[in-house]
């Protein structure tokens, strides 16, 4: 059984076939998906959407992607569903220092609020970081007492290995089944088992094979293939491992039938 750690299936890209697509994923054994969050705007659906089918699983945050629509109250808000709600993740929330056009500062301020509200509730964060894992990195070192993930990572083995210090995981998905991926495939290969998570970032980061279409969780197989196949395991191996460090960060239960 495998978990998808990372997939928004909230979004509209599914909305004309959601529950058919959760049902080829459950058929081709992913079980579960922690859904996080873009905007305020988009909470109260992604709550409606994971209350309505088994196995999805929220996290609520801001992300940097649209800075542009968040406010303080935003922030307020957050922790105000925290309080509520109880989630399993803040997130998805980081830093983009690769779309043009993004306020840095606004950014910065969003995403350390976030990390501070995480902190203070033992909660662990689902980080989006392009051409910023180094500064994501900084964040979290000065912030301290974090846990998480590093959503479809992409940078060097030392700034991996910046992320396993601080006791982060590490995302991984679509790009890693491109052959291409040397330096990605080669940290995948030799990296700890205890910090690998598979995921989908559905309906985006189309897989090799499948570039133009919408991605979807039941593709997450692919993605464990190419994984089992570079770290010399069975998919079976690897897709135990996985789930269990996805249950074990986001406190999830024992997936079933």
């Amino acid at each position: 059984m495998l978990i998808d750690s990372h997939s928004h299936i909230d979004t509209e890209a599914f909305d004309a076939d959601r529950t058919a697509t959760i049902l080829r994923a459950r058929a081709a054994g992913v079980h579960a998906q922690i859904v996080p969050a873009i905007a305020k705007s988009g909470w109260d659906h992604l709550r409606q959407v994971c209350h309505a089918h088994a196995g999805l699983y929220p996290a609520y945050g801001l992300h940097p992607m649209a800075v542009a629509e968040h406010e303080p109250q935003h922030l307020l808000d957050l922790a105000a569903i925290i309080k509520d709600e109880q989630p399993l993740a803040i997130g998805e929330c980081g830093l983009d220092l690769f779309v043009e056009g993004l306020d840095r500062d606004r950014q910065y301020h969003y995403f350390n609020a976030q990390l501070e509200l995480a902190r203070d509730h033992d909660l662990p964060v689902i980080v989006h970081a392009r051409r910023a894992f180094d500064e994501v990195a900084a964040c979290l070192r000065r912030i301290g007492g974090l846990r998480g993930v590093v959503h479809s990572f992409s940078g060097s083995r030392q700034q991996a290995e910046q992320f396993w210090k601080l006791g982060f995981s590490l995302g991984i998905g679509g790009p890693l089944t491109y052959p291409r991926a040397r330096r990605l495939r080669d940290i995948v290969a030799r990296m700890p088992a205890e910090f690998l998570l598979l995921e989908t970032d559905s309906p985006d980061q189309p897989l090799h094979g499948h570039q133009g279409q919408r991605n979807e969780p039941a593709l997450l197989v692919e993605v464990l293939a190419v994984a089992a196949s570079l770290r010399q395991q069975s998919p079976a191996e690897v897709a135990g491992s996985t789930s269990a460090n996805a249950r074990r960060l986001f406190n999830l239960p024992e997936l079933s039938n």
